[in-house]
């Protein structure tokens, strides 16, 4: 009868395992009060959350964030529509046309993206501020975090430049291509090739040796980027004339959390910009994203702003101790 027993129960277990989410329910209690702390802080702040499809016609076109395309049939006719990388898109025509604050929680989609820290399927907070400067942003993510944490939090500002320089050895902004690649080779990259990607090689040594090191006594603000990665920033010039992308990035315990921008509101540059991301993407052989011509339409109409997009299964990673991103979603990609 014990054997019997034992055996039920293994097998019970077993099942259990098969079918279980990969957190706990004890996980899964604290993140639902995050997220019911997330929309009190912007209740309180009468920031209007909104909701915006998560397919869309249009894809990024940024070479590094793979977009997962989907079929679908629309009036009896097959086309090819993009799981969001963000809602950023969208939410924008919603800012263009309305000029108020917005926010917005939702599952954003990134192919190609497994690890402790990735998934595939992630949940982003995303929210605009008409009026704010990166300054007036950076403050209220302090005020979010203070929320989140229950207590104050100082955010230290750090220059990409000054990072780079500190953990790398060189000026980001005026090192040579030969020396960034002789110092990745030194670093065990010796069989990367990149080729004359000047801003991958950077990528790598950044991510490999700056990040890391990010954020473990005080959440660190990374600002003043290289050009080639505004993306939808601004570019302007620092304070001793270098060209640099108006945007910032958070980092607590070595984990990039929030990506932010000083929001490029021009339409012809960001038509140059997608542009010009297809024209690498042909020279990789990736495939050709369509443009959101709604966007570069909306573009010309945005009030000045800065916005921000913050990855929520990484802050309760941070906020929990948590050592990869299964422990914080329901199910990862290889539950799903």
């Amino acid at each position: 009868m014990s054997n019997s027993i034992s055996s039920v129960s293994t097998t019970e277990n077993q099942d259990y395992q098969s079918y279980a989410p990969s957190m706990s329910l004890q996980m899964a209690v604290k993140r639902a009060q995050l997220m019911a702390q997330i929309r009190q802080f912007f209740a309180e702040r009468q920031v209007l959350e909104v909701q915006t499809p998560l397919m869309s016609q249009a894809g990024n076109t940024d070479v590094f964030v793979p977009s997962i395309s989907t079929n679908v049939t629309v009036q009896d006719k097959p086309q090819t529509h993009y799981l969001h990388t963000s809602p950023e898109f969208a939410m924008k025509r919603m800012l263009a046309s309305w000029k108020v604050a917005i926010y917005q929680i939702c599952p954003v989609f990134r192919d190609n993206e497994v690890g402790s820290r990735h998934n595939s399927e992630f949940t982003m907070l995303e929210w605009y501020r008409p009026g704010f400067d990166l300054e007036a942003l950076a403050a209220e993510l302090s005020d979010l975090l203070a929320a989140v944490y229950g207590q104050p939090q100082t955010l230290v500002e750090y220059s990409y430049s000054q990072a780079f320089m500190d953990y790398v050895g060189l000026n980001p902004l005026t090192a040579s291509l030969e020396s960034l690649i002789e110092v990745a080779a030194e670093h065990g990259f010796a069989g990367l090739d990149l080729g004359e990607d000047r801003q991958g090689w950077l990528d790598v040594l950044f991510s490999h040796l700056v990040e890391p090191n990010l954020g473990f006594q005080s959440p660190t603000l990374i600002t003043d980027y290289p050009p080639a990665t505004a993306a939808l920033a601004k570019v302007e010039k620092d304070e001793i004339g270098n060209n640099v992308a108006k945007r910032f990035e958070l980092y607590i315990n070595g984990i990039e959390i929030a990506n932010a921008y000083d929001e490029l509101a021009d339409g012809a540059a960001l038509q140059a910009r997608f542009e010009a991301d297809n024209e690498e993407r042909a020279q990789r052989g990736l495939p050709i994203m369509p443009i959101d011509e709604h966007l570069i339409a909306a573009s010309d109409h945005l009030p000045a702003c800065s916005g921000i997009a913050l990855g929520v299964d990484r802050l309760l990673m941070v906020v929990t101790g948590a050592k990869g991103i299964d422990e914080v979603i329901g199910f990862g990609i290889g539950l799903a």
